[in-house]
């Protein structure tokens, strides 16, 4: 017969054998989700960096389009001053009220073609904090009017 011990030995080698296997295993399925999840993660990464990369070149063509038609706005404006001054009276009354207001639009024109709206906006936020109260009061006057026009 076979001796017990020799078995009992063989038993719990084949059972230390299988441990160890699973154990490396484990180490080894442990390495690799570590690889696969670094691996994921760089390419997120490199996913919004390319996409926030694209949103800013987006962002960047529609301003340089919005500051061109800020300056086509400001081109069409000055061209209408000039014509107010050649068409309307000369002298008198009428004359200095059409001059005083194609000089307006002049000026408007030429600073909506020198400036972007980066620049207007900045302007209009200043205009706002040196003067609050009628800013307010300008607010309130045309949600009102927004209101009696959208109420129908």
């Amino acid at each position: 017969m076979a001796n017990p011990t020799t078995r009992q030995t063989s038993g719990s080698q084949t059972g230390s054998d299988v441990k160890q296997w699973a154990q490396e295993a484990g180490a080894q399925l442990a390495d690799k989700a570590r690889d696969t999840a670094s691996s994921v993660a760089g390419q997120a990464r490199d996913a919004a960096s390319s996409v926030a990369r694209t949103a800013g070149n987006v962002a960047s063509a529609i301003g340089e389009r919005a500051d061109d038609a800020t300056s086509s706005v400001g081109s069409g404006i000055k061209s209408l001053a000039g014509t107010l001054r050649e068409n309307a009276p000369h002298g008198g009354m009428m004359g200095s009220a059409a001059s005083s207001v194609a000089d307006a639009l002049e000026t408007s024109g030429r600073y909506l073609q020198e400036h972007g709206l980066g620049d207007i906006g900045s302007d209009f936020v200043n205009l706002i904090r040196r003067n609050p109260i009628p800013a307010v009061l300008v607010g309130i006057g045309i949600g009102y009017l927004f209101a009696r026009a959208t109420r129908s």
